[in-house]
């Protein structure tokens, strides 16, 4: 039977969850077999890495926009609405179109369950739905393409795109993609195709040269940064809530860019994007004029990252998730806010690493509100706890207040009433928990987020 409204369609897609992840292609190899392989009819700019993958991506629909091209865009999580991880020129998919779709899906999904393949995934239905949407009803020239998790067995790689995009390489999802910088790589790397270019800004040595050889294998060029290009801070100072670099790269320099999105990785993120869009212009014929670039770069935003969601009190959410994000959460805290006293509310997945995680910011804080995320798989907050207590003591950290608090709203409002007016709060540990928390200061009421 067919789905009557939106809301089945995206309860029946969101609920397959429950099934797991299932790496590998065949199914989407199925399915576009089946479709007539729209994936074919689209030009992609495929993005893998730990973190950084949904800011560079942001970037790179930000610009391509500003230049005058139609843009899709696949990301993941959703902070908001299901609609959110698939948007044409910035706008959401249309609910009547994931109904539409859902219910052409539907018995194709059907149909493979009944082989020895087994039922699509959840986030193989998005990703077809994805596609299905870009190849025939809104007709992007380009479409931005964010992995969901690794690269070499990710349901986005069924594509072949245009340029290959690794932003980094951390500890993270360490139960699929393996446990060292090196079996990680391979599989973020998995996503380079023959004779395609790479932009990568790996730097641990032995995840980089894991990359350089599957490319070297694949005829691939790869763009590295600090070596092919790179990014300094000028000095003189930019404009509040603006960062700005100068960027030098193997076909042109650009000076002063301005970014609008916080922290010092954003800059890092930001010459990514840039390396890509010069690849774009150099092998593909991009046209993409200098001050389209230096004004969408100075307009993009990305939700959950560093956002600013209150002012009195200030609280700003942050959805790093992994002991790397941690690290560059910790460096921002320390070089783009002042504040007399920092106050945090964490809640993790139970896959995280936590103790890495941690040890990155209680340095920083007065306070840690533990709470726990509204969602399958969310870390126990007393277990939680009781981690951040051990660190406590291991770390030497007498001054630190550690409260639990497992409802995250009552953690909140807990958040709000010790906050002074020189006071800075952050919300982190996941996207989930900041999702919640985003929408409700925004709206009053809990969020749709989801994978």
């Amino acid at each position: 039977m067919s789905f009557q409204t939106y809301q089945e369609a995206v309860d029946w897609i969101t609920g397959l969850r429950a099934n797991g992840i299932k790496p590998g292609l065949m199914r989407m190899e199925y399915m576009m077999d089946r479709l007539d392989h729209p994936h074919r009819r689209l030009k992609f700019i495929h993005v893998a890495g730990t973190n950084g993958k949904g800011s560079t991506c942001a970037m790179l629909d930000q610009v391509l926009r500003s230049a005058g091209y139609d843009v899709g865009r696949f990301t993941s999580p959703y902070l908001e609405k299901f609609t959110d991880r698939i948007t044409f020129n910035g706008e959401p998919i249309p609910e009547e179109e994931v109904l539409r779709l859902t219910n052409r899906i539907k018995p194709l999904a059907e149909e493979l369950a009944q082989t020895e393949l087994g039922h699509p995934t959840m986030f193989e239905i998005c990703t077809t739905l994805a596609i299905l949407y870009f190849a025939e009803v809104s007709y992007p020239y380009y479409v931005v393409w964010e992995t969901g998790l690794g690269g070499r067995l990710d349901s986005t790689n069924i594509v072949i795109p245009l340029v290959s995009v690794i932003t980094n390489i951390g500890m993270d999802h360490t139960e699929l993609l393996g446990d060292t910088p090196e079996r990680i790589a391979y599989e973020k790397a998995g996503i380079i195709k023959p004779g395609v270019p790479v932009v990568t800004a790996v730097e641990q040595p032995e995840a980089l040269r894991v990359i350089e050889e599957i490319a070297a294998v694949k005829k691939s060029t790869v763009y590295r940064f600090k070596k092919q290009y790179d990014f300094s801070v000028p000095s003189a100072e930019s404009p509040e809530q603006m960062q700005a670099m100068d960027f030098v790269g193997p076909f042109r320099e650009y000076i002063g860019l301005e970014v609008a999105l916080q922290g010092a990785h954003q800059l890092k993120n930001a010459a990514v994007a840039v390396m890509t869009l010069e690849i774009l212009r150099q092998y593909y014929a991009l046209i993409l004029e200098e001050e389209d670039l230096r004004a969408a770069l100075a307009q993009v935003r990305w939700p959950g990252r560093l956002e600013q969601v209150s002012s009195e009190p200030r609280i700003v959410v942050d959805g790093a998730h992994n002991p790397e994000g941690a690290e560059v959460l910790a460096h921002a805290l320390r070089q783009s806010y002042r504040y007399e006293r920092l106050h945090i509310m964490a809640g993790m997945l139970a896959s995280k690493e936590h103790r890495d995680y941690c040890r990155h910011i209680l340095p920083l804080a007065d306070t840690v509100i533990v709470t726990q995320p509204n969602i399958w798989g969310a870390k126990d907050a007393g277990e939680l706890y009781d981690v951040i207590i051990d660190l406590k003591r291991d770390m030497g950290l007498d001054r630190l207040e550690v409260v639990l608090e497992p409802d995250w709203r009552h953690a909140l409002e807990r958040l709000k009433s010790v906050s002074g007016p020189q006071d800075l709060s952050i919300v982190t540990g996941s996207l989930y928990l900041v999702s919640d928390v985003r929408s409700m200061l925004f709206y009053q009421t809990e969020s749709e987020k989801g994978w």
